[in-house]
């Protein structure tokens, strides 16, 4: 059993993908050159596949003011390439691009990068305001994927067992299907819904802009989710149909569904890139269906010993046993494969934060097994035949018949004391099995939790092209601007703070984002937050910076300031229909 953990430290890639988030390995012109002509186009090389949005790529001139690109698209179809036309007679200068893509693990990855033509600006331009993933949109992205696990697992892992296991009383299996089919649906609608803003980096609130979506549901990802939604819909339509079926048929239709659905997990993960895909594929199929086989049975398991109006037969819960027994060994052939692919090296495991979390997946594991040989323990206990145990031996040189049994006196009249029914070595055992399978369930619980994290955390051999590869940013450039601004409308509860973010606080083109505080330091909403600009001495403005509301705070990449001075900024906090206030302060714009 201990071998067995050690080899599934390294199953550990588990349902995460094997190597996440791809990293910018080069580009044309390269990151901080100086090109005598100004190129044609601008191109990325990436260290796997990527998606491209609508707004993949932002270049800044010398003179801070956006330019205008054709639309990006892959460089000479290479999937792991991005690539958009600049306009013709650019001018000397240094240039700023930032991109953002999204790799084939399905997450959105941004960096910047300069290049100059002619000769370098005195002074570099600003590198804009990076469109990072929205907290609360990747909060809400990150529990879908872990429901969307769980619920697969589940129904899943409940049908194999209604099926291989063929438990007498299947009426308690009925709630963990119903349940598995409503999460995973629910999950994966929420996830099409949340997927245009997460890919942007954008509000909740956004997620309803029709031509976002549209582009986004065209993408790897979406179309992976939207068949699993039409997979889901399929099983639903058929399950009425199979019933009068045989259970052979049933068995070929359940085992179709389960790896279709696997594979929209597959499909969307790194999995579909990089090298020997069809066999990464593969191993992640039959990773997902192991794992759904194991975890999904013991819930099903669980509530057959509870809720099934008989005890189930001992044949059941072995056969369950040895269900389970060939899920781990898939788990562990296939989770070895993945690690290597994902880990890189021995090291990695203590140096990289994939690498510890995926020794905190061991120590779960290693308690999942435990449990689980306990449970193998009371199965086999529950085979023996009781009555063997039970049985009073013969005195020794007994013979002749038996003697007569003696007459049991009348009972006495009256009423008689209840007497509860004996605790043979069947219930005791029945009992143990049902708590070791509960600890299964709970431990379980908890490594799907890890599994979701990992497929969010950036891989060890990842994490080593990334550092081979150009930093993805702008060194040398100035930093944000931050203002703490103090309000008071008079009013119960109408006072407070306004964190403020100007980045990069001169001339061109700015990002605004300003975070409110109540008066007790919690963050608070406000009907409206308005920010505008004046220079009083060049008679201009004033200038709304348009500030909107992303869901916790408010922001716009849009300012434009025009003139380098000393500008005052007003800024208004509206904390009821009919209440606000408003603050002024003198803001340095430099060129």
């Amino acid at each position: 059993m201990l071998l067995g953990a050690v080899l599934v430290l390294l199953l550990l890639g588990g349902a995460a993908p094997a190597s996440a988030h791809a990293a910018l390995r080069g580009s044309d012109p390269e990151d901080g050159s100086v090109v005598e002509s100004a190129p044609g186009r601008i191109t990325l090389t990436f260290t796997e596949s990527v998606g491209l949005l609508e707004d993949s790529f932002r270049v800044y001139g010398p003179d801070n003011r956006r330019v205008h690109l054709g639309e990006p698209q892959h460089a000479d179809d290479a999937s792991d390439t991005a690539r958009a036309d600049l306009p013709g007679g650019l001018a000397d200068g240094t240039y700023t691009v930032a991109w953002r893509v999204v790799s084939a693990d399905s997450h959105p990855v941004s960096g910047a990068l300069t290049f100059s033509v002619g000769a370098p600006s005195p002074t570099p331009p600003a590198a804009p305001a990076d469109h990072a993933e929205h907290p609360v949109t990747k909060s809400l992205y990150d529990t879908g994927r872990y429901l969307a696990y769980i619920a697969a697992a589940l129904l899943i892992g409940a049908a194999a067992f209604a099926a291989l296991c063929r438990p007498p009383d299947p009426a308690p299996l009925r709630a963990p299907l119903l349940t598995g089919w409503w999460t995973l649906l629910t999950a994966t609608v929420a996830l099409l819904v949340l997927r245009a803003p997460y890919e942007n980096g954008a509000s909740p609130a956004t997620a309803l802009d029709l031509s976002a979506s549209a582009d986004t549901l065209t993408g790897r990802p979406g179309l992976a989710l939207l068949t699993r939604l039409a997979l889901l819909l399929a099983a639903a339509l058929l399950v009425p149909l199979l019933r009068r079926r045989t259970p052979r048929t049933r068995l070929a239709a359940g085992a179709a569904l389960s790896v279709a659905l696997a594979l929209t997990w597959a499909a969307a993960e790194h999995a579909s890139a990089g090298i020997q895909v069809p066999l990464a594929m593969t191993s992640s199929v039959l990773h997902l269906l192991a794992t759904a086989c194991w975890l999904g049975g013991l819930t099903a398991l669980l509530l057959t010993l509870h809720r099934a109006k008989t005890p189930p037969p001992v044949a059941t819960v072995t056969r369950f046993s040895r269900l389970a027994l060939a899920s781990v060994t898939v788990l562990v052939v296939t989770g070895v494969y993945q690690s290597w692919r994902g880990l890189g090296s021995w090291s990695a495991l203590t140096e990289t934060s994939y690498g510890r979390a995926l020794t905190v997946k061991l120590a779960a594991v290693l308690f999942l097994l435990s449990a689980a040989a306990l449970s193998r323990r009371w199965t086999a206990l529950l085979a023996r035949p009781a009555a063997a145990e039970e049985r009073v031996p013969e005195p020794v040189g007994a013979s002749g018949p038996p003697p007569e049994p003696e007459p049991e006196p009348e009972p006495e009249p009256g009423p008689r004391p209840a007497v509860p029914p004996a605790d043979g070595p069947d219930d005791r055992r029945r009992r143990a099995l049902r708590r070791s399978v509960l600890a299964e369930v709970l431990v379980a619980v908890v490594v799907l939790l890890v599994t979701t994290v990992l497929t969010g955390t950036l891989p060890a051999r990842a994490e080593a092209e990334a550092a081979r590869a150009p930093e993805p940013q702008v060194a040398g450039l100035p930093g944000a601007e931050a203002f703490t601004i103090p309000y008071d409308a008079g009013t119960p509860g109408g006072r407070g703070t306004v964190q403020l973010t100007m980045d990069p606080g001169r001339v061109g083109e700015n990002g605004l984002q300003a975070v409110v505080f109540g008066p007790r330091g919690a963050l608070t909403f406000v009907p409206e937050l308005r920010v505008s600009f004046t220079l009083a001495a060049k008679d201009v403005g004033p200038i709304d910076a348009g500030l909107t509301d992303r869901g916790g705070y408010w922001a716009t990449n849009d300012l434009t300031l025009p003139l380098e001075g000393t500008w005052t900024m007003r800024l208004t906090i509206r904390v009821s229909e009919v209440d606000q206030v408003s603050e002024v302060r003198q803001v340095e714009i430099a060129r």
